[in-house]
């Protein structure tokens, strides 16, 4: 991958970066990709995954092509895709789906594109193979984006889907049964950290 040093007086995002010690963009990467995975209060603010000690894919990665931006490397491009979400991508929905009776909802994920090559930096182990071969549609976005452009294509996307699987819900209530999907994805997440933090306290 592709990595640079950070430069100080760039911006806010390699300010906050370089307070931590954080001098390069792969020690970046895995700093973001570490963090929790987690909605965050305030999505506008492109240093909320500091705020936050959080974030989403959206947020997560709107600050990684920030940074690359202030840095002078605008070829560290920042995607949407849109990728069948099922049980075999996450197992941590299936219930969900099943209550539903779907087979997948159709999600919108944020992640870099670097010469060619593309990088999944949600969680330590996330990995662009994991849904490479379940993407319906994607595209080059821009980090300050992530909030109303990515719903509208988002949900625009889902009305057209709805009506050619002939499906029985609306838009609001696919959009309902995704924020439960995405709900059972950070449930999940927030358990195991409570249990590396606070073990004596989570088996109870």
């Amino acid at each position: 991958m592709k990595n640079f040093k950070l430069q100080k007086d760039k911006g806010i995002v390699s300010e906050q970066f370089l307070n931590k010690d954080i001098h390069d963009f792969d020690s970046a990467c895995h700093y973001i990709s570490i963090l929790p995975y987690k909605r965050n209060t305030h999505k506008y603010d492109i240093l909320c995954v500091f705020n936050d000690l959080g974030g989403t894919c959206s947020t997560k990665h709107a600050v990684l092509r920030k940074l690359a931006l202030e840095n002078d490397y605008a070829e560290i491009k920042l995607m949407l895709g849109i990728f069948k979400m099922d049980a075999e991508y996450t197992g941590k929905i299936k219930n969900t789906l099943e209550k539903f009776n779907l087979k997948y909802i159709p999600e919108a994920h944020n992640y870099l594109k670097i010469e060619g090559t593309y990088y999944d930096f949600t969680r330590i182990n996330s990995n662009y193979n994991d849904f490479k071969n379940k993407l319906l549609l994607e595209k080059e976005m821009e980090y300050d984006q992530i909030v109303e452009l990515k719903n509208a294509f988002h949900q625009d996307f889902l009305k057209n889907w709805i009506d050619t699987e002939r499906l029985n819900y609306d838009l609001h209530k696919i959009w309902a049964i995704r924020e439960q999907c995405i709900q059972d994805l950070q449930k999940k997440d927030d358990m195991i950290i409570s249990h590396q933090l606070f073990p004596k306290t989570a088996r109870k």
